[in-house]
Order: structure tokens, then sequence, then C-alpha cells
């Protein structure tokens, strides 16, 4: 019995090191592929701008689309109470003023969490006969948010932006150790639910 524990243990602690490994280089000198659409993860619009983190995210996917990495923009991000707008909304203002035209833009402005993000932006691509995905936030974000989007059957690839507004180790240390703790709990949550 003193074996079988300390083998749950060892696998337990295998787990926790390569998830958390995964988490901090995701995305690490990967070439980005092409795709027909950038989804780009809200964050939080303060006053109608976009907060720091939400802008380092909207920053690379107007590079990703002037590059002609991808044909479409998808921003998401429902309005929290009383906000005066919601975080699509911001980023699709924001991508405007950049000099990426409406039509190119898409927006999924219901949702304020990452699996009903990817749900419903994947719904509205849908409709355009979008099929391939890039998904644009940082990095810590990335390996959870491309898990939840390829559960929905989506062809994705994370693209971390490079103009993060988590730079230095007392901002990033909090929101991986966040990530690695909620991606840890929904894999193992997906495994015993099916």
């Amino acid at each position: 019995m003193k074996s079988l524990v300390r083998l749950i243990i060892l696998v337990g602690f295998v787990y926790a090191f390569y998830t958390g490994y995964s988490i901090w280089t995701y995305g690490n000198g990967e070439a980005v592929p092409e795709a027909d659409a950038a989804i780009v993860l809200g964050a939080a619009q303060w006053n109608g701008h976009p907060s720091p983190v939400f802008e380092g995210r909207l920053k690379q996917g107007i590079e990703l689309y002037k590059e002609d990495m991808v044909d479409y923009l998808v921003f998401t991000g429902g309005a929290s109470e009383n906000a005066v707008s919601s975080e699509a909304n911001v980023g699709m203002k924001y991508a405007m003023d950049n000099g990426v035209p409406k039509d190119d833009i898409l927006i999924e402005d219901k949702s304020l969490v990452t699996r009903d993000n990817v749900i419903n932006a994947k719904e509205i691509a849908d409709d355009r006969g979008i099929e391939s995905y890039l998904l644009v936030s940082d990095q810590f974000h990335l390996k959870r948010a491309v898990y939840l989007a390829r559960s929905q059957g989506m062809s994705v690839e994370g693209v971390p932006t490079d103009y993060s507004a988590y730079e230095s180790l007392e901002t990033k240390i909090p929101f991986f150790l966040r990530e690695w703790a909620v991606l840890m709990g929904q894999q193992v949550t997906d495994v015993f639910s099916n």
C-alpha cells in the first residue's frame, strides 16, 4: 500500500512539474504559422481604453494582421458591471484606430471568462467560414487557453504577446501560479468528468 501511495505522489509531482514547465516555456521561439483568424483574448478595459495587459495583446494581434499572418481579428470580452464598454468593443476601436478595416474585425462581447471567450468566438467565426486560428494572449495564459480551444475542436496555435505588461518577476510569478493551478484543476476535472 505504501508503494502505491509513493507512486501516486511521484506521478502527481511529475505531472505538476511538467505542467508548470510547459506553461513557463509555452510559445518560446516557436515559428508562428498562418491562420484564418487571430483571436485576441480580452483583458480589462479602463473607461473605454485598453488596460496595459489588453493593449499588449491587441498590439500583437494587429501585428499578425498587418504581417498577413491572418485575414481576420476576433476580439473577445464582455462588459463587467458598470463598465462603459465591452472589452471586445474597446479592442475593435483600438484596432480600427491602428488601421485595421472594420470588415476584417469580428467581436464576441458576451463572455467574461476564457472558456466562454473561445466557445463564443468559434461560433462567430464559424459564420465566416473561419477554420484555423492563432490565439493571442500573455504567455502564461496561453497553455490553458489553447487547451480550452482545442477541447472545442478548434485548429489553434498560441501566440504569446511580445508586448506583455507582465515584465517583472513580481508580476509574473502570481500570474504564473494562478494559471498553473487553474490549468491543472481544469485537466483533472476533465479527466474525471469524461
